[in-house]
Formats: C-alpha cells, sequence, structure tokens
C-alpha cells in the first residue's frame, strides 16, 4: 500500500510517498509562496505529488489515499482550513481541492498533529497507547495522542500546548497572552534569552561563537555552556528549567505513556533530556504511582508531520 504526505508548511510544501511500513520512497517539494488563495496553493500541492510519485517510480492510481498535515485549525467534519494566519487563509476548503484534482480521498488534519501521530506510529511512540509530543521550534508546538486517536477537542483547536502559561504576568507571546510556555521554551525564546545574557556580559565566550547578535542562534548557548562559560551555563540551565516546567504540566494533565521532544533545540539530546528527567522525577505529581510517563527525544525529526499526514486514513478506518 502507498499513501501520500503533505506537510504544508510557510515556507515550503513537502509531499512524501510513503509505504505500508512507514518508509519514505519518494518525494517532491517546492516552496508554498504563501499568502496567496487557497486553489493556487492547492493545484501546487497536486504538482508535488506528481513529482514524489515520479520520485517513488509509481503512478497516483497506486496511491490509497492523500494526508495533509497544515498550520492552523483544521474541521474535521468538512475538511475546511478555518484559519491560518502564516498561510494567509480563512475558511479555505483544502480537502475538496485536493480531491477534485487528484480523485483520490484527502484528510486533513494541524501540522502538529499530524506530527504527534507520525512520532507515535511509526516513531519514538511506536508500541504505546498514549503520547504527547512536543516540539521546540519557533514556537513550541505539541500534539496528543489518546487511544491511538489524535484529540484536537471539541472545535479542532485543542492540544496549543505552547499556549499554556507557566509565569503569570509573564513575557508577551506572539498569540497576545503573556507568560506563555512558548514564550519562555522556544528557540526562538532561547534566541532571545541568549542576546540579553551576552549584552550583560560582554566578557563571555559566546561572543567568539556569534560575533554579531544577529549571528545569535539556538545552539549559541549551548555551545558555550560546552566550552565551560559561565554566562552561557546560566542560560542553558534556566532555558531547561523552563522546558522542565511545562513538561511536568503537560503529564500532571494527560499522565501518557510517553513524552517526546521534537525540534530543532531536541538535536541536544542528552544535554536536554537527562536534566528535564531529572526536574520531572523531582516535581511530577505522580510521584509515588508505579507506572510513569517516559521522557524520550523523538526520533523521526521533519518526517514526522509527512509521515502522519500519510497515515491518516487509518484513523477513519
Amino acid at each position: 500500500m502507498y499513501t501520500i504526505g503533505i506537510d504544508l508548511g510557510g515556507t515550503n510544501i513537502a509531499t512524501a510517498v510513503v509505504d505500508e511500513h512507514y518508509n519514505i520512497i519518494g518525494k517532491g517539494t517546492m516552496p508554498t509562496n504563501a499568502p496567496r488563495p487557497g486553489e493556487q496553493i492547492a493545484q501546487d500541492m497536486v504538482k508535488t505529488i506528481d513529482a514524489a510519485c515520479a520520485d517513488a517510480g509509481i503512478r497516483l492510481d497506486d496511491v490509497a489515499w492523500i494526508g495533509v498535515g497544515t498550520p492552523g485549525t483544521v474541521n474535521q467534519t468538512n475538511g475546511m482550513i478555518e484559519y491560518a494566519c502564516n498561510l494567509g487563509f480563512e475558511n479555505v476548503p483544502m480537502k475538496a481541492m485536493i480531491e477534485q484534482l487528484t480523485g483520490k480521498q484527502c484528510f486533513m488534519e494541524n501540522d502538529a498533529n499530524a506530527a504527534a501521530y507520525g512520532e507515535f506510529i511509526a516513531g519514538a511512540g511506536r508500541g504505546t497507547s498514549s503520547l504527547v509530543a512536543i516540539t521546540l521550534g519557533t514556537g513550541v508546538g505539541g500534539g496528543v495522542i489518546i487511544d491511538g486517536k489524535i484529540f484536537s477537542g471539541s472545535n479542532y483547536c485543542g492540544t496549543e500546548l505552547g499556549h499554556t502559561c507557566i509565569i503569570l504576568n509573564g513575557e508577551v507571546c506572539g498569540c497576545g497572552r503573556t507568560g506563555c510556555w512558548e514564550a519562555y521554551a522556544s528557540a526562538t525564546a532561547l534566541i532571545r534569552q541568549t542576546k540579553a545574557a551576552m549584552q550583560a556580559h560582554p566578557e563571555s565566550e559566546m561572543w567568539k561563537l556569534a560575533p554579531t547578535l544577529e549571528q545569535v542562534d539556538g545552539k549559541t548557548a549551548f555551545d558555550g555552556w560546552r566550552a565551560g562559560d559561565t554566562a552561557a551555563t546560566q542560560v542553558v540551565n534556566q532555558y531547561i528549567e523552563y522546558v522542565a516546567c511545562g513538561i511536568v504540566d503537560m503529564i500532571n494533565i494527560f499522565q501518557p505513556d510517553l513524552l517526546c521532544i521534537g525540534g530543532g533545540i531536541s538535536k541536544e539530546k542528552d544535554n536536554l533530556l537527562i536534566p528535564i528527567q531529572k526536574y520531572v522525577e523531582k516535581n511530577r505529581y505522580s510521584k509515588h504511582t508505579a507506572k510513569q510517563t517516559e521522557i524520550k527525544i523523538a526520533e523521526l525529526g521533519n518526517d514526522a508531520g509527512i509521515i502522519g499526514a500519510a497515515m491518516l486514513g487509518l484513523l477513519a478506518k
């Protein structure tokens, strides 16, 4: 069985043919060039489908269904993208467009939910029945799988985990609220925290790693920490505590079999994971229960969303 998975991003449309063992066997990609009309983006999505099929050496007729992970709110009843700010979408009937253009059944889901499902079915969550997936990137993304199903709430806006509050009246978040987890634990927040530390400590080794503030990225503080820099160490320790604080909340709420951490910062692996595990062990509510949530680094990287989207049809069976 072959299926198509599409990760519709604000920058690129990434598409792949996925086989029944969750292997990617063909790819197609092109710029999203958003914002522009949904009809135009749908037509380009079909071009990437054709490219992925050609790369895999199959025909579209060989494909069972198409799955799409998209930013924003997706109405599962009608396949409408109700709102996606970074695509400029409002009430775009993308499911119907893709089905009309391809003749194939199309399934739609929020991109973070699709990525969580990808990790659940083919990545870190294999063999579990419940999972929370966290992505530390430009924001803090999240997806929740309960009893093998994606949880998205009564209005399909659920599990915006990055917009839970960890500090009352804290930093202003991009959503307009203050104190959100995303405002402290995203890669964007880490970069801001790193810049502030460098400005406060002109003697810091981090200036050798990033001679100008424009060169600071999510690795700068961790690289400074590895070099033994005091200011960098303070940034890293504080940042990890912010991340871990939110993770404790997620575990206390959902008590999943597994919580996995993805996104660019997750490439730090044990440097990130081990102190988070220690913080969670100390602060979790469920200290005295026999079964505890396992915390791992996500396994599929950028392929999680594509694989998860490609397998959305399984949820309809």
